[in-house]
């Protein structure tokens, strides 16, 4: 995709085999996952993040920062189509451009 950095191309897609299990994981996860940028980047350096989640129609800064942030940790990352969607599945109102699960 034009614009997009190298970061893009390191998170596994939700669509892809195994995507709707990751999915399931943060929808299943209750009150053990951070919702929101800050707080997942947060998690990361404190280390309690096992996994991120990350919108791909997300700001192009925030989605960079959030996957360096996890590939520099060696958290996993899982591209997400929507912020809306991820929003919906962490149980939140609003769109959310990061989720983490917690270890």
């Amino acid at each position: 995709m034009p614009g997009w950095s190298a970061p893009f191309l390191r998170c596994a897609s939700a669509g892809k085999r195994g995507g709707l299990k990751r999915m399931e994981m943060l929808k299943a996860a209750g009150s053990r996952k951070v919702v929101g940028t800050k707080q997942v980047l947060r998690g990361i350096k404190a280390g309690t993040v096992s996994r991120v989640y990350v919108c791909n129609d997300a700001d192009t800064f925030i989605y960079q920062q959030v996957v360096r942030a996890a590939e520099e940790a060696g958290v996993p990352c899982v591209r997400v189509a929507s912020m809306k969607e991820l929003g919906m599945i962490c149980g939140v109102s609003v769109p959310a451009a990061a989720a983490g699960l917690l270890r």
